[in-house]
């Protein structure tokens, strides 16, 4: 499970992390965070010993996304960075060369974002079905050495099919039972993405936005512990 910082401001993210550092691992810093923040952001999750995802969707040409990706390098803690994939085979390579050696700091490509679905698509002239923009995003990233791409649960299996096993899927859309969906289109509770086939599981506002974020929290690692036993 990766908690998503999506909050406006540093210490709001610091208290966030240090609550739930008993029992999370991986937090997420996004452009919302960044933006205010910078690198310190990256820095309160890897002083409290935990892993980031950099959540930061860099879509711009090669030269410019290389140099991006160079950067991320010198910010330790930083275990996952995305780039989107629409940006083309070119930009995705750039970025997989930028990022090596990897060693364990994954490189992924967003695929469609979850506040879309099949209607939204054909306005950006975008004719394909939505899961098959997916798959193509998906095999594109795959051939350029990304290791992974984020995407819906709903598109987990079909990645799988066209990707492989090992091929990493990052899992938004991702809301507990009973919560507001929120922006999200295209989701499912905590333990159908698992059985669905994702390897990550990022939750924001369920987790953040609680009463009792720890209390929450522990709620959906109970549900996933339910799941692998």
């Amino acid at each position: 499970m990766i908690v998503a910082l999506d909050v406006g401001d540093r210490d709001r993210a610091s208290d966030l992390v240090a609550l739930l550092a008993p029992v999370v691992d991986w937090f997420k810093v996004g452009v919302e965070l960044y933006t205010r923040v910078g690198p310190a952001a990256v820095a309160l999750v890897a002083g409290a010993g935990k892993q980031v995802f950099l959540d930061l969707k860099f879509h711009d040409i090669p030269a410019t996304v290389a140099g991006a990706g160079r950067a991320v390098k010198d910010l330790p803690g930083v275990g996952m960075w995305n780039v989107h994939a629409a940006g083309g085979a070119a930009m995705l390579s750039a970025a997989a060369a930028a990022n090596r050696p990897a060693g364990t700091r994954k490189l992924l490509g967003v695929t469609v974002l979850t506040s879309l679905d099949d209607r939204a698509l054909p306005p950006l002239g975008i004719g394909r079905a939505l899961a098959d923009q997916v798959v193509a995003l998906a095999r594109l990233s795959q051939e350029a050495g990304l290791d992974g791409v984020v995407a819906t649960p709903r598109e987990v299996a079909d990645v799988r099919a066209a990707c492989g096993p090992r091929f990493l899927v990052v899992t938004p859309g991702v809301r507990p039972e009973g919560t507001d969906l929120d922006d999200q289109r295209r989701v499912m509770t905590p333990a159908e993405a698992v059985r669905a086939g994702a390897d990550y599981l990022v939750i924001g506002r369920p987790i953040t936005g609680a009463v009792d974020p720890l209390a929450a929290a522990r709620r959906i690692i109970d549900e996933l512990a339910e799941v692998d036993g």
